[in-house]
């Protein structure tokens, strides 16, 4: 018989996997479409991606702070609010960087870069926190991003979008996914940071990072001169609003699930968690379409699946997080609000 330990840590990581594939399943799907597919009858294409950054930042603001006055938890900042500023400023840029890379780089691409979150965890980790992490746990972020690259870039047949703008693979592309990936590393080993230092509870923080990225995003849009454009497209293209805002629900929703699994698992977990959401999202888009599979990519899915399942197997110790169990990332992170 299971420890009632052990068995509620299984049904907590269940909810956590499973809420944060199907949110951001929806939510790749979308950002994909409102970046990539045109509206209306003239073929326009939106792109206002801090647009997209503010609308998402604004909805979880609401949201926590309403979620705070219902349960009648206090509304004061944890942290120095500097803090929250460093988490915003990085996020944001994450964001940005994602919805604009759409624009000149192709999916597999993109969905490459993703998977490969697991090494500037580590990096960051080792910069701000000074963890320690050893060969096994390098050797286990190459496999997993090995393998991913292999399932993506290996397709069986060759699939063109006919959303294509001849922009894909270019070097401003790739450099945005790069940015994308540092600025995301350090966005969760810092929060993961601020969780160790301060006793912060998860709503007041995702309140707090929200609101300071909602204020930085609505002043870019300022000083950018997109707000009015941004807001007259979506008023011109009701389509496209419904899509904005069903897009910032699921991005709300997917920030609860990624807050709740930093804070309980940690942020190397995490970034586990979400590059396997890649993989297991074509997955189904495999079975569900019926797209057949190539050499290749039975060759990644082994490699993924079989290297985590070997870094469970060989986790002979209790589920205890120090700075020598750096496969699991730490036991505490700030949540932020991350896309």
């Amino acid at each position: 018989m299971a420890e009632p330990g052990k068995e509620r840590r299984f049904w907590n990581c269940a909810f956590a996997i499973s809420g944060i594939m199907i949110t951001l399943v929806i939510y790749g799907v979308l950002q994909e479409k409102i970046m990539r597919v045109p509206y209306g009858k003239n073929k326009e294409l939106f792109r206002y991606s801090l647009f997209l950054v503010f609308c998402n930042r604004i909805t979880t603001c609401a949201v926590s702070a309403g979620t705070l006055l219902a349960s009648k938890k206090a509304l004061n900042p944890v942290a120095p609010i500097y803090n929250y500023v460093a988490v915003s400023i990085s996020n944001i840029l994450t964001t940005t960087c994602q919805y604009e890379a759409l624009k000149y780089v192709s999916f597999p691409v993109q969905t490459l870069a993703k998977c490969a979150k697991m090494i500037p965890v580590m990096v960051w980790g080792t910069l701000i926190m000074q963890k320690r992490y050893y060969g096994k746990d390098y050797l286990l972020a190459v496999l997993v991003t090995l393998g991913c690259s292999l399932f993506i870039l290996y397709p069986a047949s060759t699939d063109i979008s006919p959303y294509n703008s001849g922009r894909e693979s270019t070097v401003w592309g790739v450099s945005l996914m790069m940015g994308y990936l540092g600025f995301d590393g350090f966005t969760s080993t810092f929060q993961d940071k601020l969780f160790k230092g301060y006793d912060m509870e998860i709503h007041n923080q995702i309140f707090y990072t929200t609101l300071c990225s909602c204020i930085l995003s609505f002043t870019g849009l300022i000083i950018q001169g997109h707000l009015l454009l941004a807001i007259d497209f979506v008023f011109r293209h009701q389509d496209c609003l419904f899509d904005i805002a069903l897009l910032s629900t699921v991005a709300t929703a997917s920030q609860f699930f990624i807050s709740y699994t930093i804070r309980t698992f940690g942020a190397l977990t995490f970034a586990t968690i979400m590059t396997t959401r890649q993989l297991v999202s074509i997955l189904l888009s495999c079975v569900w379409f019926g797209h057949p599979l190539s050499w290749e990519q039975f060759i990644g899915a082994v490699i993924v699946f079989g290297s985590l399942y070997t870094k469970s197997f060989l986790r002979t110790t209790p589920q205890k997080l120090t700075s020598a169990s750096p496969i699991n990332g730490g036991e505490a992170t700030l949540s932020n609000g991350r896309s």
